[in-house]
Protein backbone atom coordinates (compact mmCIF):
# COMPACT_ATOMS: atom_id res chain seq x y z
CA UNK A 1 0.00 0.00 0.00
CA UNK A 2 0.77 4.01 -0.68
CA UNK A 3 2.95 5.04 2.11
CA UNK A 4 0.82 8.73 1.82
CA UNK A 5 -2.41 9.92 2.29
CA UNK A 6 -3.66 7.33 -0.49
CA UNK A 7 -4.20 3.46 -0.23
CA UNK A 8 -2.89 3.34 -3.83
CA UNK A 9 -0.61 5.56 -6.11
CA UNK A 10 -3.01 4.33 -9.30
CA UNK A 11 -5.81 1.84 -9.42
CA UNK A 12 -6.93 0.79 -12.33
CA UNK A 13 -10.79 -0.14 -13.47
CA UNK A 14 -10.37 -2.41 -15.97
CA UNK A 15 -8.12 -6.23 -16.93
CA UNK A 16 -8.12 -6.11 -20.73
CA UNK A 17 -5.28 -4.64 -23.10
CA UNK A 18 -5.47 -1.22 -21.91
CA UNK A 19 -5.56 -1.86 -18.08
CA UNK A 20 -2.52 -4.59 -18.00
CA UNK A 21 -0.68 -2.44 -20.32
CA UNK A 22 -0.96 0.61 -18.02
CA UNK A 23 -0.45 -1.16 -14.83
CA UNK A 24 2.44 -2.98 -16.73
CA UNK A 25 3.63 0.56 -17.54
CA UNK A 26 3.13 2.39 -14.78
CA UNK A 27 4.92 0.02 -12.58
CA UNK A 28 8.46 1.27 -14.11
CA UNK A 29 7.46 4.59 -12.17
CA UNK A 30 5.20 3.98 -9.58
CA UNK A 31 5.34 1.32 -6.88
CA UNK A 32 1.84 1.18 -5.12
CA UNK A 33 -0.76 0.05 -8.05
CA UNK A 34 -3.97 -1.99 -7.97
CA UNK A 35 -5.90 -3.57 -10.68
CA UNK A 36 -9.47 -4.13 -10.25
CA UNK A 37 -10.95 -6.29 -12.80
CA UNK A 38 -14.97 -5.65 -14.29
CA UNK A 39 -17.06 -8.75 -14.55
CA UNK A 40 -19.86 -8.46 -17.03
CA UNK A 41 -21.96 -10.64 -19.36
CA UNK A 42 -19.69 -13.28 -20.56
CA UNK A 43 -16.79 -13.85 -18.10
CA UNK A 44 -13.41 -15.16 -19.29
CA UNK A 45 -10.89 -13.14 -16.53
CA UNK A 46 -7.82 -11.48 -17.27
CA UNK A 47 -7.01 -10.38 -21.33
CA UNK A 48 -9.50 -8.41 -22.51
CA UNK A 49 -11.37 -8.77 -25.46
CA UNK A 50 -8.61 -9.24 -28.08
CA UNK A 51 -7.42 -12.36 -26.39
CA UNK A 52 -10.44 -13.96 -24.99
CA UNK A 53 -12.96 -13.02 -27.76
CA UNK A 54 -11.33 -11.10 -30.48
CA UNK A 55 -8.35 -10.99 -32.44
CA UNK A 56 -6.76 -14.40 -31.21
CA UNK A 57 -10.10 -16.79 -31.04
CA UNK A 58 -10.94 -15.05 -34.33
CA UNK A 59 -7.76 -15.80 -36.15
CA UNK A 60 -8.15 -19.62 -34.92
CA UNK A 61 -11.52 -19.96 -36.11
CA UNK A 62 -10.07 -18.87 -39.83
CA UNK A 63 -7.35 -21.30 -39.42
CA UNK A 64 -10.02 -24.04 -38.33
CA UNK A 65 -12.03 -22.77 -41.38
CA UNK A 66 -8.83 -23.22 -43.80
CA UNK A 67 -7.93 -26.42 -42.17
CA UNK A 68 -11.60 -27.37 -43.16
CA UNK A 69 -10.99 -26.37 -47.03
CA UNK A 70 -7.60 -28.06 -47.23
CA UNK A 71 -9.24 -31.23 -45.63
CA UNK A 72 -11.86 -31.40 -48.32
CA UNK A 73 -8.89 -30.66 -51.44
CA UNK A 74 -6.72 -33.08 -49.89
CA UNK A 75 -9.24 -36.03 -51.39
CA UNK A 76 -8.29 -34.61 -54.62
CA UNK A 77 -4.67 -35.35 -53.91
CA UNK A 78 -5.21 -39.18 -52.60
CA UNK A 79 -5.87 -38.00 -49.03
CA UNK A 80 -8.51 -40.83 -47.72
CA UNK A 81 -10.40 -39.20 -45.14
CA UNK A 82 -13.50 -40.69 -43.17
CA UNK A 83 -15.63 -40.04 -40.04
CA UNK A 84 -17.27 -37.09 -39.07
CA UNK A 85 -16.03 -33.65 -38.17
CA UNK A 86 -16.96 -32.38 -34.57
CA UNK A 87 -17.81 -28.81 -34.30
CA UNK A 88 -18.66 -29.41 -30.61
CA UNK A 89 -14.86 -28.67 -29.15
CA UNK A 90 -15.22 -25.45 -27.55
CA UNK A 91 -12.62 -22.97 -29.31
CA UNK A 92 -11.49 -21.93 -25.75
CA UNK A 93 -9.70 -24.95 -25.37
CA UNK A 94 -6.95 -23.64 -27.95
CA UNK A 95 -6.37 -20.60 -26.34
CA UNK A 96 -6.02 -21.42 -23.12
CA UNK A 97 -3.68 -18.62 -22.91
CA UNK A 98 -2.23 -18.26 -18.93
CA UNK A 99 -4.08 -15.08 -17.47
CA UNK A 100 -2.12 -12.02 -16.78
CA UNK A 101 -2.42 -12.90 -13.26
CA UNK A 102 1.80 -14.25 -13.08
CA UNK A 103 2.74 -11.17 -14.75
CA UNK A 104 1.32 -8.80 -12.48
CA UNK A 105 2.07 -10.44 -9.28
CA UNK A 106 5.89 -10.61 -10.33
CA UNK A 107 5.93 -6.98 -10.35
CA UNK A 108 3.65 -6.33 -7.11
CA UNK A 109 0.49 -5.21 -8.54
CA UNK A 110 -2.34 -5.58 -6.40
CA UNK A 111 -5.29 -7.99 -8.47
CA UNK A 112 -8.83 -7.68 -6.96
CA UNK A 113 -11.35 -9.93 -8.78
CA UNK A 114 -14.00 -7.46 -8.10
CA UNK A 115 -16.58 -5.02 -9.60
CA UNK A 116 -14.99 -1.33 -9.66
CA UNK A 117 -17.12 1.53 -9.06
CA UNK A 118 -16.38 5.44 -8.36
CA UNK A 119 -17.30 6.88 -5.19
CA UNK A 120 -15.77 10.11 -6.07
CA UNK A 121 -12.36 11.61 -7.53
CA UNK A 122 -10.05 9.68 -5.08
CA UNK A 123 -11.98 6.68 -3.90
CA UNK A 124 -13.00 3.35 -5.85
CA UNK A 125 -16.09 0.94 -4.77
CA UNK A 126 -15.18 -2.83 -4.91
CA UNK A 127 -17.55 -5.73 -4.74
CA UNK A 128 -17.40 -9.23 -4.64
CA UNK A 129 -19.74 -11.70 -6.71
CA UNK A 130 -20.64 -12.75 -3.24
CA UNK A 131 -21.59 -9.30 -2.32
CA UNK A 132 -19.05 -7.94 0.31
CA UNK A 133 -17.48 -4.56 -0.40
CA UNK A 134 -14.06 -2.86 0.18
CA UNK A 135 -13.16 0.93 -0.72
CA UNK A 136 -10.41 1.95 -2.10
CA UNK A 137 -8.33 4.99 -2.23
CA UNK A 138 -5.75 6.56 -5.28
CA UNK A 139 -4.20 9.31 -5.99
CA UNK A 140 -5.15 8.37 -9.41
CA UNK A 141 -7.48 6.44 -11.03
CA UNK A 142 -7.19 5.21 -14.63
CA UNK A 143 -10.96 3.54 -15.92
CA UNK A 144 -10.10 0.80 -18.37
CA UNK A 145 -13.43 -0.76 -18.41
CA UNK A 146 -13.58 -0.95 -22.59
CA UNK A 147 -16.39 -2.17 -24.43
CA UNK A 148 -19.36 -4.61 -25.14
CA UNK A 149 -21.06 -5.55 -28.12
CA UNK A 150 -24.82 -4.22 -27.91
CA UNK A 151 -27.93 -6.01 -28.59
CA UNK A 152 -30.97 -4.01 -29.58
CA UNK A 153 -33.38 -3.34 -26.91
CA UNK A 154 -36.30 -2.42 -29.02
CA UNK A 155 -36.66 -5.82 -31.11
CA UNK A 156 -38.42 -8.08 -29.07
CA UNK A 157 -36.84 -11.21 -28.00
CA UNK A 158 -33.47 -9.90 -29.32
CA UNK A 159 -31.50 -9.78 -25.71
CA UNK A 160 -33.35 -12.96 -24.39
CA UNK A 161 -32.47 -15.41 -27.36
CA UNK A 162 -29.62 -13.70 -28.85
CA UNK A 163 -25.74 -14.02 -28.31
CA UNK A 164 -22.84 -11.48 -29.22
CA UNK A 165 -19.14 -12.17 -30.84
CA UNK A 166 -18.35 -12.25 -27.01
CA UNK A 167 -20.38 -15.53 -26.40
CA UNK A 168 -20.22 -17.09 -30.01
CA UNK A 169 -16.41 -17.87 -28.90
CA UNK A 170 -17.43 -19.69 -25.83
CA UNK A 171 -20.10 -21.56 -26.62
CA UNK A 172 -19.85 -25.76 -25.28
CA UNK A 173 -21.83 -27.06 -28.43
CA UNK A 174 -22.27 -25.96 -32.09
CA UNK A 175 -24.13 -22.63 -33.04
CA UNK A 176 -25.54 -24.82 -36.27
CA UNK A 177 -27.95 -22.75 -38.28
CA UNK A 178 -27.10 -19.28 -37.61
CA UNK A 179 -28.49 -15.80 -38.13
CA UNK A 180 -25.77 -13.43 -37.88
CA UNK A 181 -26.82 -10.00 -37.76
CA UNK A 182 -25.23 -7.01 -39.11
CA UNK A 183 -22.68 -5.67 -41.30
CA UNK A 184 -19.95 -4.37 -39.49
CA UNK A 185 -16.35 -6.22 -40.09
CA UNK A 186 -17.20 -8.43 -37.06
CA UNK A 187 -20.15 -9.35 -38.60
CA UNK A 188 -18.66 -10.44 -41.51
CA UNK A 189 -15.77 -12.18 -39.98
CA UNK A 190 -18.00 -14.26 -37.69
CA UNK A 191 -19.96 -15.34 -40.91
CA UNK A 192 -16.99 -15.96 -42.92
CA UNK A 193 -15.54 -18.51 -40.32
CA UNK A 194 -18.90 -20.08 -39.24
CA UNK A 195 -19.56 -20.90 -42.93
CA UNK A 196 -15.81 -21.74 -43.33
CA UNK A 197 -16.19 -24.90 -40.58
CA UNK A 198 -19.19 -25.91 -42.32
CA UNK A 199 -22.18 -24.55 -41.08
CA UNK A 200 -25.19 -22.88 -42.65
CA UNK A 201 -24.71 -19.02 -42.24
CA UNK A 202 -26.83 -15.94 -42.95
CA UNK A 203 -25.52 -12.53 -42.94
CA UNK A 204 -28.65 -9.78 -43.05
CA UNK A 205 -28.08 -6.69 -43.48
CA UNK A 206 -30.17 -3.45 -43.15
CA UNK A 207 -28.18 -1.50 -45.91
CA UNK A 208 -25.02 -1.62 -46.89
CA UNK A 209 -22.15 -3.89 -45.79
CA UNK A 210 -18.88 -2.16 -44.09
CA UNK A 211 -20.42 1.43 -44.20
CA UNK A 212 -17.27 3.95 -43.68
CA UNK A 213 -15.23 1.40 -46.04
CA UNK A 214 -13.93 1.59 -49.34
CA UNK A 215 -17.50 -0.01 -51.18
CA UNK A 216 -15.72 -1.44 -54.19
CA UNK A 217 -13.50 -3.31 -51.73
CA UNK A 218 -16.45 -4.26 -49.23
CA UNK A 219 -18.22 -5.60 -52.59
CA UNK A 220 -15.43 -7.73 -53.64
CA UNK A 221 -15.77 -8.73 -49.62
CA UNK A 222 -19.34 -9.85 -49.65
CA UNK A 223 -19.06 -11.59 -53.48
CA UNK A 224 -16.28 -14.19 -52.38
CA UNK A 225 -18.41 -14.81 -49.17
CA UNK A 226 -21.22 -15.52 -50.94
CA UNK A 227 -18.94 -17.56 -53.62
CA UNK A 228 -17.85 -19.72 -50.66
CA UNK A 229 -20.80 -20.20 -49.31
CA UNK A 230 -22.29 -17.78 -47.14
CA UNK A 231 -25.66 -16.52 -47.54
CA UNK A 232 -26.75 -12.56 -47.16
CA UNK A 233 -30.20 -11.25 -46.71
CA UNK A 234 -30.03 -7.69 -47.87
CA UNK A 235 -31.84 -4.81 -46.93
CA UNK A 236 -34.25 -6.47 -44.30
CA UNK A 237 -34.54 -5.44 -40.90
CA UNK A 238 -35.16 -7.57 -38.15
CA UNK A 239 -38.48 -7.27 -36.02
CA UNK A 240 -38.61 -9.69 -33.30
CA UNK A 241 -37.31 -12.85 -32.92
CA UNK A 242 -39.36 -16.12 -30.38
CA UNK A 243 -38.44 -19.13 -29.26
CA UNK A 244 -40.09 -22.13 -30.93
CA UNK A 245 -41.06 -25.14 -28.50
CA UNK A 246 -38.84 -27.41 -30.38
CA UNK A 247 -35.81 -24.50 -29.44
CA UNK A 248 -35.63 -23.10 -32.65
CA UNK A 249 -35.59 -19.39 -33.20
CA UNK A 250 -38.12 -18.05 -35.57
CA UNK A 251 -36.99 -14.62 -36.92
CA UNK A 252 -39.43 -12.33 -38.79
CA UNK A 253 -38.34 -9.46 -40.25
CA UNK A 254 -39.21 -6.64 -42.86
CA UNK A 255 -38.10 -6.16 -46.75
CA UNK A 256 -37.13 -2.60 -46.30
CA UNK A 257 -37.70 -1.87 -50.05
CA UNK A 258 -41.22 -3.79 -50.23
CA UNK A 259 -41.72 -3.56 -46.79
CA UNK A 260 -43.03 -7.20 -46.89
CA UNK A 261 -42.94 -9.16 -43.85
CA UNK A 262 -40.62 -12.54 -44.01
CA UNK A 263 -39.66 -15.19 -41.41
CA UNK A 264 -37.02 -17.79 -41.11
CA UNK A 265 -35.75 -20.84 -38.50
CA UNK A 266 -32.88 -20.92 -36.81
CA UNK A 267 -30.51 -22.26 -34.31
CA UNK A 268 -28.69 -19.13 -33.35
CA UNK A 269 -28.76 -15.71 -33.60
CA UNK A 270 -26.02 -13.51 -33.18
CA UNK A 271 -26.11 -10.00 -33.11
CA UNK A 272 -23.53 -7.55 -34.43
CA UNK A 273 -24.50 -4.39 -34.55
CA UNK A 274 -22.07 -2.12 -32.77
CA UNK A 275 -20.69 -1.56 -29.60
CA UNK A 276 -21.21 0.11 -26.41
CA UNK A 277 -18.76 1.50 -23.86
CA UNK A 278 -18.73 -0.14 -20.74
CA UNK A 279 -18.84 2.64 -18.30
CA UNK A 280 -21.46 5.73 -17.33
CA UNK A 281 -20.38 9.24 -17.66
CA UNK A 282 -20.90 9.20 -13.49
CA UNK A 283 -17.35 8.93 -13.36
CA UNK A 284 -16.12 12.43 -14.68
CA UNK A 285 -16.29 11.27 -18.72
CA UNK A 286 -16.49 14.65 -20.79
CA UNK A 287 -19.72 13.63 -22.70
CA UNK A 288 -20.15 15.05 -25.93
CA UNK A 289 -23.92 14.99 -25.53
CA UNK A 290 -24.93 11.69 -26.88
CA UNK A 291 -23.47 9.23 -24.41
CA UNK A 292 -20.33 9.75 -25.95
CA UNK A 293 -16.59 10.36 -24.88
CA UNK A 294 -15.77 13.74 -26.08
CA UNK A 295 -12.05 13.26 -26.07
CA UNK A 296 -9.26 11.37 -26.16
CA UNK A 297 -8.17 10.16 -22.38
CA UNK A 298 -10.11 13.08 -20.67
CA UNK A 299 -12.96 13.18 -18.14
CA UNK A 300 -13.36 16.61 -16.10
CA UNK A 301 -11.44 15.12 -13.05
CA UNK A 302 -7.77 15.58 -13.82
CA UNK A 303 -6.58 12.77 -11.59
CA UNK A 304 -9.31 10.28 -13.77
CA UNK A 305 -7.77 9.17 -17.27
CA UNK A 306 -9.81 6.81 -19.04
CA UNK A 307 -8.30 4.42 -21.71
CA UNK A 308 -8.29 5.01 -25.76
CA UNK A 309 -10.80 2.14 -26.17
CA UNK A 310 -13.52 4.32 -24.45
CA UNK A 311 -13.00 7.44 -26.34
CA UNK A 312 -13.79 5.82 -29.70
CA UNK A 313 -17.39 5.97 -28.38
Amino acid sequence: QCTGKYDYDVVVIGGGSGGLACSKEVFQDIQFICVILLHTGTKWGLGGTCVNVGCIPKKLMHQAALLGTAVRDAQKYGWQLSGPISHDCLIQIHIKISTRFDCLSCRKVKYLNMRGSLVDEHTVKAVTKAGKEMTLTAKNIVIATGGRPKIPTNIPGAMEHGITSDDVFWLKESPRKTLVVGASYVALECGGFLTGIGLDTTVMVRSIALRGFDQQMAGLVTDYMESYGTKFALRCIPKRVDKLPSGDLKVTWNDALTGNEHNGTYNTVLWAVGEKQNISTSCGQADDGRGFSASVHTTIRRNIIQSQTLCRW
